[in-house]
C-alpha cells in the first residue's frame, strides 16, 4: 500500500496502518484449524436445519468471478441446496455468462438473474462519473447487496452466503471506495446528477437493513472465512473442475468493472487497486512483495489496448461523445464526504457488528 490512500499511516518501522489493521482483525474475521473444522460444520448443520422443507436452504451470488465461483463449489461440496443469484447490470463479460453457465450446469444449482432497468442504472452510473468521486462501483455493489436480502427474505431463505473473505480482501481504503451499502449517499448524487427516478432499482437502507437481520434472521455468511482460501488453488480447481476460465484480472468479469478498475480509477484519481489486492495476498503468505511488485510492473489491459476498446464501448453504451467523456475525467475530483452521506453511522454500525462477531453473534 502507498500514499494514494490519503489516510494511510506508518510507524517509525515503515509498516503501514493496513498492515496493523490486518494484523488486529484477522484472527477476529478467520478460523484456522480443527477449530474452522468444527465451526463450519456446526454452520453447515444450522444452515440445512433452516432450510428444512424449503426448496433452498440458502442464496449464493454469482457473477463469474473466481470468489462467487468458488463458494457456490463450496457450498454443493459440503451438502447445502444453494439458489444462485445473478444481477446483470447490462455489463457483463461474454466470459462470465459462460462461466456461470458451466458453472452452475455442472453443479447442478438453481438459477435466478435480476436484469436491471437499463435506463435507470445508467442515469446512476453516469451520475457517479458526474460526481467525481473514486467509487463508481457503488451502483452495482448496493443493487447486488439489496437484491441477495430481497430475495432472501422473499423466499423465507435464512443464510447467504457471501464471497467475501478477508485473508485475501482485507485492502478496503474508504477514500477509493465508500458507499456500497449507504443508500442515503447513492440517493443523493442521484437526485443531483441523475436524470432518472429510482423507481425499479434494487435498494436498501438501514432500517429496511436491520428489519431483514433482527426480525427476519437473515444472516450474511462469509464461508470462505472458515476455510483454507488460497487464490491460486481456488483458479486452478475451478479449471479443472468446472470448466471455468480467468478473465485476467480481480473482478474483470465485468466490462465497466474492468474498464473502471484499469482506465478510470488509474488515470483520474492515481488509483491502481491492485495495490490492495496484491498487498492482501502478501499479507496473506500467498505471495512475495517481490512477486507483487513484478507484476505491478504488468498491465496487459492497457498495453494490449484492451482498455481502448473497452473506452469506445463504454463512451457509446453510456451516449457520451468523447469530448463529454474526456471532460468528466478532466473534472476536479471530489470524494463522497462533498454529498450527503451516512459515513459517520456506518464506521459506529461497523464497531457494533465487529464487536458482535467478537463474541459469536454475528457470523464470520
Amino acid at each position: 500500500m502507498d500514499t494514494s490512500d490519503p489516510d494511510i499511516t506508518f510507524d517509525n518501522d515503515g509498516v503501514c496502518s493496513h498492515c496493523h489493521t490486518y494484523s488486529t482483525e484477522l484472527p477476529k474475521r478467520v478460523y484456522h484449524g480443527s477449530e474452522a473444522e468444527e465451526r463450519l460444520a456446526r454452520l453447515v448443520d444450522t444452515i440445512k436445519r433452516s432450510g428444512r422443507n424449503k426448496a433452498y436452504d440458502c442464496i449464493v451470488g454469482v457473477s463469474g468471478g473466481v470468489d462467487s465461483t468458488y463458494v457456490a463449489y463450496t457450498v454443493k461440496k459440503l451438502g447445502l441446496r444453494p439458489l444462485a443469484i445473478h444481477f446483470d447490470n447490462g455489463w457483463n463479460s461474454e466470459l462470465a455468462v459462460s462461466n456461470i453457465s458451466k458453472t452452475l450446469d455442472t453443479l447442478d444449482i438453481d438459477l435466478h438473474t435480476y436484469v436491471i432497468d437499463w435506463e435507470e442504472f445508467r442515469s446512476l452510473q453516469i451520475a457517479f462519473l458526474r460526481a467525481a468521486t473514486p467509487d463508481g462501483e457503488v451502483p452495482t455493489d448496493h443493487a447486488i447487496n439489496a437484491l441477495l436480502f430481497n430475495e432472501a427474505a422473499k423466499r423465507g431463505i435464512g443464510y447467504i452466503i457471501s464471497g467475501m473473505n478477508y485473508a485475501t480482501e482485507s485492502g478496503g481504503v474508504p477514500a477509493w471506495a465508500y458507499g456500497h451499502m449507504d443508500w442515503r449517499y447513492i440517493r443523493s448524487v442521484n437526485r443531483i446528477f441523475g436524470t432518472a427516478k429510482l423507481k425499479h432499482y434494487p435498494h436498501i437502507g438501514f432500517l429496511k437493513l436491520a428489519y431483514y437481520s433482527l426480525v427476519r434472521r437473515i444472516r450474511v455468511v462469509a464461508i470462505l472465512n472458515y476455510l483454507e482460501y488460497n487464490k491460486a488453488e481456488a483458479l486452478t480447481l475451478l479449471q479443472d473442475k468446472l470448466g471455468w476460465q480467468y478473465y485476467g484480472g480481480k473482478h474483470y468479469e465485468s466490462v465497466y468493472t474492468r474498464f473502471y478498475q484499469g482506465y478510470i480509477l488509474p488515470r483520474k484519481y492515481n488509483v491502481d487497486k491492485r495495490i490492495a489486492h496484491l498487498s492482501a495476498l502478501i499479507s496473506s503468505g500467498q505471495i512475495s512483495r517481490a512477486e507483487a511488485l513484478s507484476e505491478m510492473q504488468q498491465n496487459d489491459y492497457i498495453q494490449g489496448g484492451l482498455a481502448e476498446e473497452d473506452k469506445i464501448y463504454v463512451q457509446k453504451k453510456l451516449g457520451f461523445q468523447p469530448p463529454e467523456f474526456e471532460a468528466i475525467l478532466s473534472s476536479e475530483n471530489k470524494s463522497f464526504r462533498d454529498y450527503p452521506n451516512s459515513y459517520s453511522f456506518v464506521v459506529q454500525l461497523k464497531k457494533l457488528v465487529n464487536a458482535l462477531r467478537k463474541v459469536g453473534l454475528v457470523p464470520k
